[in-house]
């Protein structure tokens, strides 16, 4: 009841005409952004992070939270319309989704995702209300030792685990852990990977790194594969549902958004997971499983309530352990950050006014979301018929500016295209990108505990496992990393249609 209290002063804070002009924008411009072919919700919240720049913190949450919620909107306007997903959770939703467009009914896929992901949303928002600070309490008891083997968890997990290769998510960790390094030694004080450089003697900006990877490393691989035919746009009535719809999609909502929140809230959770199992279930469960594969409205009612809630839930690690464990959340990490706030169990302690109002902020942002996305459908479809080279000579001149207003220095536009070009690189050799971002923001946090650990130790490794909480966290990583071939060693050669074989569809995000 105190939290409920403490996000009611959250909404006070946020509700104004000013707050709620900040909030709407913040939606437009990230369905704005989200609906671009190809790009993602992280892209998008990557892209248009610099907007905030400037605002106060209240503001600059609120009208983030906007962006955040619009650009998951956008991510599944493409998909359902182009059968083009952004990021690999929205692969299930462009499955049937599509499929519905191509039968007519791309304004029923539209609501239905729309109406589960302000569901989900909303129900997630209230987990991370009653759940983070509950985690925030106990986690102020754990030492560098398990916050180090925690880390270690979210790193492993992700990257060998979630991903499609283990050898490519390694690679891509390592380079994040690389960029993670530039900047001075914390003991010595010497430069590290600087080359000479002045600017490389801080550490690299996030917001830098994370545009140049998502945004202009995606534009680098559109423009390289750019087809000059024109994209066969589905076109979208007024987003309605009827009483069958309803009745057919609200028992996926509440199914996706309870298998996504978990997932999103342990500290390797993803949302690829819980769509696939949400989509799997949803086909167990139906009464009409000939529409599957067809166009089943239950198919995008499920897993986009489980991307949304998986979404949700993944605050919770954020704000109480300071592990962003998605690409989207890495770069809200990154914004929180240039406000100078550090996520963790300290957080909720030094400055509740900032979290709550973050709180109540996504609740705005997910409401304002269905209140002035949903009509204007019609109107994002229309967005898609813009030719592509303008749509991308538009964010790269965006990128360009709002690395540039980080720090307003021409070096960060060099290192933005140096960024780019891996981006670019990444994509040609198949390396998934969360890994490198998770690296780069979670390496120094790592370096930090590691140094205090040892530190205390007198140098000695052992204190790496001297918590009851860092030798369970290992075990469970050696599990995570052994059972699943074990298991498939168990089970023999497995056929197409399994979890296998639709993990390989997703895209490397």
């Amino acid at each position: 009841m105190d939290n409920l209290s403490l996000l009611g002063d959250g909404l006070l804070h946020a509700l104004s005409p000013e707050n709620l002009l900040y909030a709407a924008l913040g939606v437009l411009l990230g369905t704005f952004v989200g609906v671009l072919p190809g790009i993602g919700p992280a892209m998008a919240v990557a892209l248009l992070l610099p907007v905030t720049a400037g605002l106060e913190p209240t503001q600059a949450f609120i009208m983030f939270a906007g962006i955040y919620y619009g650009g998951m909107y956008g991510g599944s306007t493409t998909s359902i319309l182009l059968n083009t997903p952004g990021e690999s959770a929205s692969v299930m939703t462009a499955i049937e989704g599509n499929k519905m467009a191509k039968k007519g009914r791309a304004a029923q896929a539209l609501a239905t995702a729309a109406i589960g992901s302000f569901i989900a949303g909303t129900i997630g928002t209230l987990g991370v209300v009653l759940f983070a600070p509950a985690l925030a309490s106990v986690a102020v008891d754990i030492g560098a030792p398990s916050y180090v083997a925690i880390t270690v968890m979210s790193l492993v997990l992700v990257t060998a685990v979630l991903g499609s290769s283990k050898l490519r998510g390694f690679i891509s960790l390592f380079l994040g852990l690389l960029i993670g390094l530039v900047g001075l030694d914390l003991n010595t004080g010497q430069p590290r990977l600087a080359f000479g450089t002045t600017q490389l003697a801080d550490p690299l900006s996030v917001v830098v790194v994370a545009v140049g990877i998502f945004a202009l490393g995606e534009t680098l691989w559109v423009a390289a594969h750019l087809r000059r035919a024109p994209l066969r746009i589905t076109p979208v009535g007024q987003p309605f549902l009827g009483r069958e719809d309803w009745r057919r999609s609200w028992g996926p909502w509440l199914r996706g958004t309870a298998l996504g929140f978990p997932f999103g809230a342990i500290p390797a959770g993803g949302a690829e997971t819980p769509t696939f199992l949400s989509y799997l279930a949803e086909k167990k469960l139906t009464k009409h499983p000939e529409e599957f594969g067809e166009g089943a409205i239950e198919g995008v009612a499920g897993p986009e309530a489980a991307n949304n809630a998986s979404a949700a839930g993944t605050m919770v690690p954020l704000l109480a352990l300071g592990l962003p464990v998605t690409a989207t959340a890495a770069v809200m990490l990154a914004a929180l950050q240039g406000y100078g706030i550090t996520p963790g169990p300290q957080l909720m302690e030094d400055q509740p006014d900032l979290v709550w109002t973050l709180l109540a902020s996504l609740l705005i942002g997910n409401t304002l979301l269905l209140v002035i996305n949903l009509p204007l459908a019609p109107v994002w479809a229309r967005l898609l018929r813009i030719p592509r080279p303008q749509l991308y000579a538009g964010i790269l001149f965006f990128a360009t500016l709002g690395a540039y207003a980080t720090n307003q220095d021409a070096f960060d536009v060099f290192l933005l295209l140096v960024f780019g070009l891996l981006g670019l690189a990444m994509r040609r050799f198949g390396l998934p990108v969360l890994p490198l971002i998770l690296g780069v923001i979670l390496g120094p946090l790592m370096e930090t505990k590691l140094r205090e650990a040892l530190t205390i130790s007198d140098g000695s490794p052992s204190a790496l496992w001297s918590e009851p909480l860092a030798v369970v966290v290992y075990v469970v990583i050696v599990l995570a990393l052994v059972g699943p071939p074990l298991l498939r060693r168990l089970r023999g050669p497995r056929g197409p249609g399994t979890p296998g074989a639709v993990e390989r569809e997703k895209e490397l995000v």
